[in-house]
């Protein structure tokens, strides 16, 4: 298991103080989301799901 950190930062389009996991943000008010690439961590594949049913 993988240590995640919640992270946080203004929100690009309305400066709103936003919190997301590892650098991966979504704003509630205006709906700005971050692209997947800007996060602190890579994401983790299929192969690495569990729950994925082969």
């Amino acid at each position: 298991m993988t240590h995640t950190e919640i992270t946080r930062t203004n929100c690009r389009q309305c400066d709103t103080e936003v919190h997301g996991i590892d650098g991966r943000y979504a704003c509630p008010l205006c709906g700005w989301v971050s692209h997947w690439s800007q996060g602190h961590s890579v994401l983790p594949t299929e192969v690495d799901d569990r729950e994925w049913d082969r």
